[in-house]
């Protein structure tokens, strides 16, 4: 499912329209994007959990010249999703 396509599903299930949809999508996106970006964490009870994580440098190689290269540092988002979602 793509971001139109979620929207068109919200709108159908709240009885929205599309347009007040995507402006609620949006800003749900841009306010789980500042949390994440101050290493807060996002819990959506039945749903899951978003928080941010560094993952530490490590050691890679080059597919193209078998080279040995370093991976920095970074931080990244992981999902840990709630036990019962895929529970029917």
């Amino acid at each position: 499912m793509n971001k139109a396509e979620l929207i068109d599903a919200i709108a159908a299930k709240a009885g929205m329209t599309k347009v007040d949809t995507k402006k609620a999508v949006d800003a749900a996106i841009a306010v789980a994007k500042a949390e994440l970006k101050k290493d807060g964490k996002i819990a959506l009870v039945g749903f899951g959990t978003l928080a941010t994580t560094t993952r530490k440098a490590r050691k890679g190689h080059n597919p193209r010249t078998g080279k040995q290269i370093t991976i920095k540092a970074k931080k990244v988002v992981k999902f840990k999703p709630a036990a019962n979602i895929l529970k029917k």
